[in-house]
């Protein structure tokens, strides 16, 4: 699932043929709902000010085992 705003480029016909071509669910909002993406832009602000922007990692693996962690 790829959770998305409702500009433009993600209701295009070229992003619905990316989406279906990598077996990904479209999820978007409906209008003037501000508050559905919060919580995650909350959590993705902390981690990367917290753990992810004072690091270098030298493999995604590494990265991924971090992020675990830190999760």
């Amino acid at each position: 699932m790829v959770h998305s705003d409702q500009g433009a480029q993600y209701s295009s016909s070229d992003w619905r043929s990316f989406l279906k071509a990598n077996n990904l669910v479209p999820s978007m909002s409906r209008r003037g709902n501000c508050h559905d993406n919060a919580v995650a832009e909350s959590f993705f602000q902390l981690l990367k000010r917290e753990r992810v922007k004072r690091k270098i990692y030298t493999t995604r693996e590494d990265a991924r085992s971090d992020v675990f962690d830190y999760i």
